[in-house]
C-alpha cells in the first residue's frame, strides 16, 4: 500500500471530516484555514487517492434494539488459502458481523457481532458461523459496556 502525502490542511481536513461528516464546505473550509475551493479540490485528491472512503451515518445500536457486542474467536480445521477465502466470504455474508479480523496467535479470526441478546447471538453462532465445515471451534466474549468506541483515526492534525 502507498501512503498518500498529507499536508497540515490534508490532516486537519481529515480530523474534521471523521468528527462532522456533513459539514459544509464553507464551515469546513474555515475550520481548517483554506478556501472552499481550495477544500474541494483537496477532499477529491483524497478520495480518489483512497484515503476517504464513502460517507456514511452512525447508528445508536442501542436505539434500534442491537445493543449487544459480542466478540467471536474462531479457529479454523485448515489454513489453505480456497478455505480462508470461502470462509472470509460466508462471513462477509452475515449482516450482524461488523467486522472480522484474521489474527495471529492461538485464533484465526476474530469477529465482531451486534445482535439484540443472547438468544441472536446464538442462532448466529449455532446456525451460522459453526456450520461452516472448515471451523474447529469458537469462544464468545460478551461485552458489559463499552469504555471507547471511536470511528476516528488519529490524524496528526492541531485540534
Amino acid at each position: 500500500m502507498e501512503n498518500f502525502d498529507l499536508d497540515h490542511v490534508d490532516r486537519a481536513i481529515l480530523r474534521v471530516l471523521q468528527e462532522e461528516g456533513d459539514i459544509s464546505q464553507a464551515a469546513l473550509a474555515e475550520k481548517v484555514g483554506a478556501s472552499p475551493a481550495s477544500c474541494w479540490r483537496r477532499i477529491k485528491a483524497l478520495e480518489n487517492a483512497g484515503v476517504l472512503g464513502r460517507t456514511v451515518r452512525l447508528v445508536d445500536p442501542d436505539k434500534i434494539g442491537k445493543g449487544l457486542n459480542v466478540f467471536c474467536q474462531v479457529k479454523m480445521k485448515t489454513h489453505d488459502p480456497a478455505t480462508r477465502r470461502d470462509f472470509e466470504q460466508f462471513i462477509a455474508s452475515y449482516r450482524e458481523v461488523l467486522q472480522c479480523y484474521s489474527m495471529s496467535g492461538e485464533w484465526d479470526y476474530l469477529i465482531r457481532a451486534v445482535v439484540a441478546d443472547v438468544r441472536e447471538y446464538e442462532g448466529l453462532l449455532m446456525r451460522g458461523i459453526l456450520t461452516h465445515e472448515a471451523v474447529l471451534s469458537s469462544s464468545s466474549h460478551f461485552s458489559l459496556k463499552c469504555v471507547k468506541y471511536t470511528t476516528a483515526l488519529p490524524t496528526n492534525a492541531p485540534r
